[in-house]
């Protein structure tokens, strides 16, 4: 799988040569955040903060908000990790500061040891000293520890030429249940198709910035198929995990998918198939996922019109349930309740809504026995919910919210305010 990497310095995004020579300088990090987190994670690191120039926090605070990032650079001690956890960074990366005293103090499934290598012995500071030490050695010391490894190979790293793939079998094998993500000289998706295979993941910056590598042929890499036609079955969700349907797609079909943030998809009958071009149902992409054996995709989209099956429902199994169609149901009526009706009565009078969300939830604190707790639970929320939609907030933002907040390593003591 394709990791794509955004290296900051100075609030933009760079790439630079053995890790010294500035490549090139693409400006807004912001909008290249917003075309990889297709792809799912991504590697933010902070040059400045890891040569001890500055720091770009602000710049990956905005990023964390966009992209779910493995956040490194200038991560030096425990308060720090925590900071970037309690931030939201779906993992952390620790170069020098990836030691037992410290990796103990953290939860080793969202740590990733980075260790940098020429011709497989570890270098530090800004790769410029050598320590003496095997790439391998370091991997064992360290295992256990930590969730993952990044290692890079210097050597390769900025050049285009293809990564050492003999030192990578080395490492996958050493690094046991670890996942293992390798970072240098990654150019092509046969490059990211072969680490795949062997077991790791691909860092990939210069190939992606220069345009030598797409970033769908980069997700597509991995993938294989058993149907004669060669085609990728792809189940289509929503943001919350609803299937909307199963459809098809081949390597156009994706790329096309990619390059354009839409619903793009193969079929059987008519070929490139882009959603909605005709009915206005179309989708935004927002994410593709791999299944595990490689021959399945999932897109998870922003399912615009009526729905995405033919027949005008929301998915090509009827109309789902739940909170999703509770809130498209307020939505509309915040559009069509006639004057007079209760709900408009809700939208237009903020203090009536107050009072019922202080009704609601002094019910459900009083509530006893599971029938009366659920019925409390449907009233509250679905006060919460018009109040939501009031505010023009989606309910993928409030997921999103309560996402990043699990990430967190720090809790509040929670006790109830003063009244």
């Amino acid at each position: 799988m394709i990791i794509p990497s955004i290296d900051l310095q100075s609030g933009n995004a760079v790439q630079l040569i053995g890790g010294k020579a500035l490549e090139l300088d693409a400006g807004d990090p912001r909008p290249i955040a917003e075309r990889f987190r297709l792809a799912g994670e991504v590697a933010v690191i902070d040059l400045d903060a890891a040569m001890g120039k500055g720091s770009n926090e602000a710049t990956i605070l905005e990023l964390l908000k966009i992209a779910p990032c493995r956040v490194g650079g200038g991560i030096r001690d425990v308060d720090t990790a925590i900071k970037w956890l309690d931030a939201g960074a779906s993992k952390i990366i620790l170069g020098t500061a990836a030691r037992p005293e410290i990796l103990r103090e953290l939860p080793a499934d969202r740590v990733i040891a980075a260790l940098d290598a020429v011709h497989g012995e570890v270098v530090v500071e800004g790769w410029a000293t050598k320590t003496g030490r095997n790439v391998l050695d370091r991997i064992d010391e360290l295992n256990g520890l930590v969730g993952g490894f990044l290692v890079t190979f210097v050597e390769k790293e900025g050049r285009l030429g293809g990564t050492d793939f003999p030192m990578a079998e080395q490492v996958v094998a050493r690094a046991g249940t670890a996942r293992v993500t390798i970072a240098g000289g990654v150019t092509t998706a046969s490059d990211i198709a072969r680490l795949d295979a062997l077991g790791a993941d691909a860092q990939v910056g210069m190939a992606l910035y220069k345009n030598l590598l797409s970033l769908g042929d980069a997700i597509a890499a991995p993938l294989v198929s058993d149907r004669p036609d060669g085609l990728w079955p792809t189940v289509v969700c929503d943001e919350q995990g609803v299937a909307l349907g199963l459809v098809y797609s081949n390597l156009e079909s994706l790329r096309e998918a990619v390059a354009s943030r839409r619903g793009v998809y193969h079929s059987r009958s008519r070929g490139l198939w882009k959603k909605g071009e005709s009915s206005g149902a179309y989708q935004e992409l927002l994410r593709i996922d791999l299944d595990c054996d490689r021959d399945a995709l999932r897109f998870t989209v922003r399912q615009h019109g009526a729905g995405f099956c033919h027949h005008e429902t929301r998915t090509c199994w009827g109309e789902d349930r739940g909170l999703t169609r509770l809130v498209r149901r307020i939505e509309a009526l915040r559009e069509q309740a006639p004057a007079g009706s209760y709900t408009r009565r809700l939208f237009d009078d903020p203090t009536l809504l107050e009072k019922k969300l202080v009704e609601e939830a002094g019910e459900l604190a009083q509530a006893s026995g599971p029938q009366d707790v659920a019925w409390e639970t449907a009233d509250l929320l679905y006060f919460a919910l018009v109040a939501m939609v009031r505010s023009g907030v989606p309910l993928s933002e409030v997921e999103a919210m309560l996402d990043r907040r699990a990430l967190k390593l720090t809790r509040r003591p929670g006790d109830a305010k003063e009244s």
